[in-house]
């Protein structure tokens, strides 16, 4: 996925780091090639995207995020952020295999 960079604010920075992350560590998960999947469970304006894998420090996270264009850039905005629990690491290791 070809994005411009990220679109931080008040209202993400707090919800995303609530369980641990740093803006760092999410941002550097998209740097790792994560595995993606669209949320069609949510129903809003706006599609919701799920991605999991590493962070920089080698932490299984996992990121819900939505595409926003600013000023003719695309941004990944995130929504949430969160360690992955033992079973979504288990599954995410065999399907790296």
């Amino acid at each position: 996925m070809l994005v411009d960079g990220f679109d931080w604010d008040k209202g993400n920075i707090s919800k995303c780091q609530k369980h641990g992350l740093t803006v760092d560590e999410i941002e550097s998960l998209f740097n790792n090639n994560p595995m993606m999947d669209v949320n069609i469970k949510h129903d809003l304006k706006e599609q919701r995207i799920q991605a999991i894998g590493k962070t920089y420090l080698n932490k299984h996270a996992f990121i819900v995020f939505t595409l926003r264009r600013r000023n003719n850039l695309l941004l990944i905005r995130p929504i949430s952020a969160r360690y992955m629990h033992k079973k979504e690491i288990e599954y995410y290791e065999r399907e790296e295999e």
